[in-house]
């Protein structure tokens, strides 16, 4: 059995020995805005009305009136300002499974412990305190970089929505689905789980 629907929804603060991530609020307008260039929301169905730290605060006003989803802000510990967001959505508790998506991270955090212990903090909460059985992901057919994220940290691409939303500009995206499940994320001898801390390890403590 999984934790309490309650739990599931509950706003938690998550931390990492690079990140942490606490609930998105309005205030993490300005950082955002200064680390995230607009092409960062070439692949989202929705985006900032303006590319100003207004247009970043309405963007996050909208993200976060939906009650049905957990939206984080992503702090480096660095320095103590905001360098992306991720969020948990499509949460079924009565169906121990839940989904990842809505990230974006700002120039400077890519290629860095950034995504990868994002990930794990994300992915520890569900799996090992929520009890859940499946993680979903999904993301952009075209989104290359995201697709090998993916990958690369050891969820199973599942296929392809074809014409699944469609984009500001008209345009149908297909949307390209991952999963990771509970016997994979800790799974012996080495799962998705000892994957993201190894890649965590070569960037040091």
């Amino acid at each position: 059995m999984g934790a309490s629907p309650e739990e599931w929804m509950r706003r938690v603060t998550l931390e990492g020995r690079h990140v942490r991530l606490e609930p998105l609020r309005v205030e993490h307008a300005r950082d955002l805005h200064e680390a995230t260039p607009p092409e960062t929301f070439r692949y989202f169905t929705v985006l900032p009305k303006e590319p100003t730290e207004n247009g970043m605060a309405g963007f996050i006003e909208w993200l976060i009136a939906d009650a049905a989803r957990i939206h984080f802000a992503v702090i480096d510990r660095r320095t103590g300002r905001a360098v992306g967001s991720t969020s948990y959505y499509d949460i079924r508790p009565a169906h121990l499974g839940l989904e990842i998506g809505w990230t974006w991270y700002g120039t400077a955090a890519r290629g860095t412990a950034v995504n990868p212990e994002s990930k794990l903090l994300l992915m520890s909460r569900a799996f090992e305190e929520l009890g859940a059985e499946r993680v979903a992901l999904r993301t952009d057919a075209r989104n290359a970089a995201s697709r090998g994220a993916m990958l690369k940290f050891g969820a199973k691409e599942e296929g392809t929505l074809r014409h699944h939303l469609l984009m500001p500009d008209g345009a149908w995206r297909d949307s390209v689905y991952f999963s990771v499940l509970r016997d994979e994320w800790a799974r012996a001898g080495g799962g998705v789980r000892a994957g993201l801390e190894a890649r965590l390890a070569r960037f040091g403590a």
